[in-house]
């Protein structure tokens, strides 16, 4: 598996029970990512680590509900991401006390992949960082982590407006099933999406308003909830609004396909209606009668009675319907 680990020095590690468990004697344990919850992983969660059995039986289990649990001076963090600008959602579960960062995932994770390579760079030292000092360090890495989360909706919000976009000139020019399926799939995904902002949102809104907090919260850390409370608003408003867009477009393709059924029937209504009389002609002239056989027989009757009403009758209905703007 795909683990590392990180000193607060910057420099990594390898990833083995002895090197772990001197960085936490020494306090010089930064982070330490786990990629999938692997029977290795879990056993230094359990027995060197000693996090809560249920936060354990939570990590084994992935598709957790984002949420910000305390067990005594850990906290637990189950936060999401996007994954490139597409679609596919990350889930990250993240240990945070003030002696290390673990985070543990089971799907690739391009903001976790980054920050590795960044911190591994010569000016990766997060303690030595321009506006660093008095700050905790782990609650650094910790606001790295999560706004690097956070911040991956937006391309992914982007190209979703895009796709709005696209969709609704689509439907103005011909609606189409494969459209209406669109629709239905996006809403899909958007309200999915919602319901993991949501509960982020207001696990974070909690520790801004001093409900809950972080293991050796100080004032200087303060700063970095409220920039992460501020980025997750800004995806709520823009999951809301392309929300409205998406019923904006439904109901378009609604009326279009309406409009255009009425105009069908509108048409067909105006083609009967000029058959009707000239249905009545034909059927009055067929009747066999004697008195009309017998006098109704010359080509000029034929013409002027039998061929001459069903023209008038359908021209005159042809400018009425004009000058009533139906056609």
């Amino acid at each position: 598996m795909n683990h590392h680990l990180i000193g607060i020095d910057g420099q990594a590690a390898t990833v083995d029970r002895p090197t772990i468990e001197r960085m936490l004697r020494d306090d010089t344990l930064l982070w330490l990512s786990l990629e999938a919850s692997d029977a290795d992983g879990l056993a230094l969660l359990r027995d060197v680590f000693e996090l809560h059995p249920l936060a354990l039986e939570d990590v084994r289990e992935f598709g957790q509900r984002p949420k910000l649990q305390a067990f005594g001076d850990v906290s637990y963090i189950v936060s999401y991401g996007a994954q490139g600008a597409g679609q596919a959602l990350v889930e990250v579960h993240c240990f945070y006390s003030e002696h290390y960062v673990i985070t543990v995932r089971r799907d690739p994770c391009e903001v976790l992949d980054q920050l590795s390579k960044s911190l591994g760079q010569p000016d990766g030292d997060l303690s030595r960082q321009p506006g660093s000092k008095g700050r905790p360090v782990r609650l650094i890495l910790l606001h790295h982590v999560l706004d690097g989360l956070i911040d991956s909706f937006f391309p992914a919000l982007s190209d979703f407006d895009d796709r709005i976009d696209d969709l609704q000139q689509q439907i103005f020019v011909k609606p189409t099933e494969d459209q209406l399926s669109q629709l239905f799939e996006m809403q899909k995904w958007l309200v999915g999406l919602r319901k993991l902002v949501t509960p982020q949102r207001d696990g974070m809104s909690s520790l801004v308003s001093g409900v809950t907090s972080l293991p050796g919260m100080t004032a200087a850390g303060e700063p970095y909830l409220h920039d992460l409370y501020d980025h997750l608003i800004r995806v709520g408003d823009l999951v809301d609004s392309y929300r409205d867009l998406l019923s904006n477009a439904m109901d378009a393709y609604l009326s279009i396909v309406s409009n255009r059924l009425n105009q069908v029937m509108k048409q067909l209504t105006v083609i009967a209606t000029i058959f009707l009389p000239l249905s009545f002609l034909t059927g009055f002239f067929g009747q066999n009668f004697g008195w009309m056989v017998n006098r109704l027989g010359a080509l000029s009757t034929f013409l002027l009675l039998g061929i001459g009403t069903e023209v008038l009758a359908a021209v005159g209905l042809m400018v009425l319907f004009r000058r009533r703007g139906w056609f």
